[in-house]
């Protein structure tokens, strides 16, 4: 089996204004969806939850503030997880949480 990267992104959202009820059924749907992939044995590395600040140096020395400050969606996570071939991976990212929020799910090769 190969190792593929799962990297979350989703629209900027202001989670303040989400209530804990509503955040502890993100966090389910979350769980449920990770478990089902670690539950087939297929989960390599979960992800870390990524703070939506940062800065972004380029070349030349030049540095942004926010690494999201030219796109409209933000790269929230990652899990790295074994699959067959590609077409497998892009199957076991359908079900993401993110994708009911209006995100993406990029499906990427790690290189070996």
């Amino acid at each position: 089996m190969k190792e593929f990267m799962l990297l979350f992104r989703q629209p900027s959202y202001d989670y303040s204004q989400t209530s804990p009820a509503e955040m502890q059924d993100l966090y389910r749907k979350w769980q449920d969806w990770v478990g089902g992939i670690a539950s087939q044995g297929k989960l390599v590395q979960t992800g870390i939850r990524l703070a939506e600040e940062g800065k972004v140096l380029r070349a030349g020395g030049v540095v942004t503030d926010g690494p999201f400050v030219e796109i409209r969606e933000r790269l929230g996570s990652f899990l790295v997880i074994k699959a067959d071939d590609l077409d497998a991976a892009t199957a076991m990212a359908n079900g993401c949480p993110a994708l009911d929020a209006g995100g993406s799910v990029e499906i990427r090769p790690v290189f070996q």
